[in-house]
């Protein structure tokens, strides 16, 4: 598919921003919430947005380190997935549901990589 790193790479920007933005606004007390947040968790969230929107830039220009990014990311957000469910128990469940929603991104993203590996040029 001619435009796969341009939808991977839209995707990976998208959830990026939003992550930076999201967290940014928690961090610096412009937005509050109704529920327990972990301040390691929001920074953890900004960190990895801003590795995103680097990681979206490999994607679009097929770098060589793309699929080391996209797996990076991916691995991180599983394990810690798994670490919220398994291990925090105060963790909110909009926490929990938010890393579902990367983690299904990030595997999606990664999916078009995988079957597009071929066209990876630079």
């Amino acid at each position: 598919m001619k435009n796969a790193y341009k939808i991977a790479s839209i995707l990976a920007l998208i959830i990026g921003v939003m992550s930076v933005f999201a967290g940014s606004k928690v961090l610096l007390d412009i937005d509050s919430k109704n529920y327990t947040v972990h301040n390691w968790l929001v920074t953890y969230n900004v960190i990895f947005g801003f590795i995103s929107i680097i990681t979206a830039y490999f994607i679009w220009t097929k770098h060589k380190l793309t699929k080391k990014g996209i797996l990076f990311i991916l691995a991180s957000h599983i394990l810690l997935l798994l670490y919220l469910i398994f291990f925090d128990k105060n963790v909110a469940s909009e926490s929990i549901y938010a890393m579902v929603f990367r983690v299904s991104i990030w595997t999606t993203i990664s999916f078009i990589i995988t079957i597009n590996f071929k066209n990876l040029t630079k």
